[in-house]
């Protein structure tokens, strides 16, 4: 009985830390895939489009045709 609950237990949390080394090297790849931009490029950006607007535009939601 007591060794079914430890397995139990140990099987979560292998699974947790699984899952938080996947997410972890996710990121990783994600920040690594990133385009890299001089600071030169970053200030063109920034002049040209200012400070992005947070107005959320409308959204509408259309019926799939049966």
């Amino acid at each position: 009985m007591k060794t079914t609950i430890e397995l139990e237990s140990f099987k979560k949390e292998i699974k947790k830390i699984i899952i938080e080394t996947i997410q972890q090297e996710m990121m990783k790849l994600r920040a690594d895939l990133l385009p890299y931009i001089s600071e030169a490029e970053q200030t063109d950006i920034e002049k040209l489009y200012k400070k992005p607007s947070f107005v959320i535009g409308k959204t509408k939601q259309v019926k799939p045709l049966s």
